[in-house]
């Protein structure tokens, strides 16, 4: 039975971290390490965290240099077999979700599944408009980021520290450099994460999608990712085009 460990990223977001919080204590998955980093909040954070410190395996509290500094934080101290990233304002998806994945194929590198987007009001938005592809490997992500990081769980022997060069897109860098060591992928054919919409890579758009596109070329190259830039593209507006006709 491996050791999993989740790791928590929170900055000033009192409204939601207690709702992560509890959707990492109820697994009835056993063998949990729960690792929180809050970067010093202000607004109350801390004290709903306080109140789960005995459940909790490990609390730090300081000043980061970003998102990506945090999680590199995390995976310092992280001891378990596998290490999850579950973020301020997101789920697991529900409480055997944990137990389910490791039950489906034990021994995997990388478990993978689907996830539910949520609005601000915490009301379902329906599954990512990039679906979770059938089978997965570091090629994957030439059209798009299919999986996200709440959605995934990677054996902590192939993971690296993220690339803090990237402000926005580091977490596809760090899929992608994890995926290409990896020997066994296993899709679980169920929803694993609800995901709040609307972060740090929503917020900077338009600097998210140049260090992607930057991301993409380092791995597939520039002219490839020219084309496949062009297919999403093309993807895209069908994609608006049919949600257009549905909703009228």
């Amino acid at each position: 039975m491996p050791k999993l460990t989740v790791i928590t990223i929170v900055y000033n977001n009192v409204r939601d971290i207690e709702r992560t919080i509890n959707s990492v204590l109820n697994q009835t998955y056993p063998k949990i390490e729960y690792i929180i980093i809050d970067g010093k909040s202000t607004d109350g954070t801390l004290a709903i965290i306080e109140k789960y410190r005995s459940k909790v395996s490990k609390i730090v509290s300081e000043p980061d240099k970003g998102i990506y500094d945090a999680m590199n934080k995390g995976l310092a101290i992280a001891t378990g077999d596998y290490v999850l990233f579950m973020n301020s304002g997101d789920e697991i998806f529900d409480e055997h979700t944990v137990q389910d994945i490791f039950d489906s194929a034990p021994g995997a590198d990388i478990y993978y599944g689907e996830t539910e987007m949520y609005n601000d009001n915490w009301q379902s938005l329906g599954r990512r408009r990039h679906e979770a592809p059938e089978q997965f490997d570091w090629k994957s992500f030439k059209y798009g980021m299919s999986i996200s990081h709440q959605a995934i769980y990677i054996k902590r022997s192939i993971v690296a520290p993220y690339d803090l060069s990237y402000k926005y897109s580091s977490d596809i860098d760090w899929i992608i450099k994890a995926a290409k060591k990896a020997s066994s992928i296993v899709n679980v054919h169920r929803y694993v994460a609800k995901y709040l919409v609307g972060g740090m890579s929503k917020k900077k758009h338009r600097e998210s999608l140049k260090e992607r596109f930057n991301i993409f070329t380092k791995y597939y190259g520039l002219i490839p990712n020219i084309i496949n830039h062009i297919i999403i593209a093309v993807n895209l507006a069908f994609y608006f085009v049919k949600h257009q006709r549905t909703n009228d």
